[in-house]
């Protein structure tokens, strides 16, 4: 799968404390980070995950890009919620992180999570979506909380002009009975392309079967393509010769018409057969003996 570097940045301001998600919005996040860590690291042993806030008194950087899923409980418990969401600050930040990620082969992500008011103006946000998407780092909104219509015109302003043609996603994802991380899997931020395309507020609906054989997009990888597509024939073929095995085994167990097969000839040089055959031959040598007898009897 996909080789990435991941910068996850999460929203620890006042709003978090508000429980209109289960159990809190800020407990959701901390339950979707775990997801996220879990799925980019299993995608690609490795890919690897960092971890900041940008709430309180300004942004900081939690978990440096790490494969170790301990670093990442760690910076998620060390965190407090306090003070307001510095959106621009943060993103800078988490750019710059992502610059200096070890493995330069690896794509460069940001997902971010939103559940308080944005205090940036759309055209400066704009101006910082041209510049991640010049940077090459795909940013990734996973809003939820106050959804207010000048904050999710604000974000789909910044998704628009930070959005290329293999990334950068908007999920808005309203209250209600799932988790926030049961939803995140539906949206293309987790399911990439093949997720289903679905009106705001229904992201619990389940994903569209995806167009490429196997749910992999040979283009993407085509090892493991090539991969899976070798195990479905290894597979077939075996199947095959268990049931020619098994219509050689019936062949074998249906008897031949007519019996035992017999020999032309007995012992005697007789024609062996029915018992009517023999009868009869039996029969004209003993007509033989007492024609013999007859004559005797005649002569004396």
């Amino acid at each position: 799968m996909v080789l990435e570097a991941t910068m996850i940045v999460v929203d620890n301001s006042e709003s978090s404390r508000n429980g209109d998600y289960i159990p809190s919005r800020w407990d959701a996040q901390a339950d979707a980070v775990n997801m996220i860590f879990s799925a980019k690291t299993q995608a690609n042993p490795e890919s690897s995950v960092g971890l900041m806030s940008m709430g309180g008194k300004g942004p900081e950087v939690l978990v440096t890009l790490t494969t170790d899923f301990g670093k990442v409980l760690d910076g998620m418990h060390r965190t407090k919620i306090r003070g307001h969401m510095h959106l621009a600050t943060g993103l800078n930040i988490a750019s710059l992180a992502l610059k200096h990620r070890q493995n330069k082969s690896q794509r460069q992500r940001i997902i971010v999570f939103t559940c308080s008011p944005i205090l940036e103006d759309e055209s400066s946000l704009v101006k910082l979506a041209k510049k991640m998407k010049k940077n090459d780092v795909n940013v990734d909104f996973i809003a939820f909380g106050d959804l207010d219509p000048s904050n999710t015109k604000k974000l789909e302003a910044f998704n628009e002009n930070v959005k290329r043609s293999d990334g950068s996603y908007l999920a808005i994802i309203p209250p209600g009975p799932s988790l926030l991380s049961d939803q995140i899997v539906t949206t293309p931020i987790l399911a990439g392309e093949g997720a289903a395309t679905r009106p705001e507020g229904d992201v619990g609906g389940g994903a569209e079967p995806s167009q490429f054989e196997f749910g992999v997009d040979p283009s993407a990888d085509p090892e493991l393509a090539l991969a899976l597509r070798m195990s479905m024939e290894e597979e077939k073929a075996r199947q095959d010769k268990e049931n020619k095995s098994k219509d050689a085994d019936k062949m074998e167990g249906i008897p031949e018409e007519g019996g035992e097969s017999q020999p032309l000839l007995d012992g005697n040089g007789e024609a062996s057969g029915s018992g009517s055959g023999s009868g009869s031959g039996s029969g004209s040598k003993d007509d033989k003996k007492d024609g013999d007898g007859n004559d005797k009897m005649d002569t004396a």
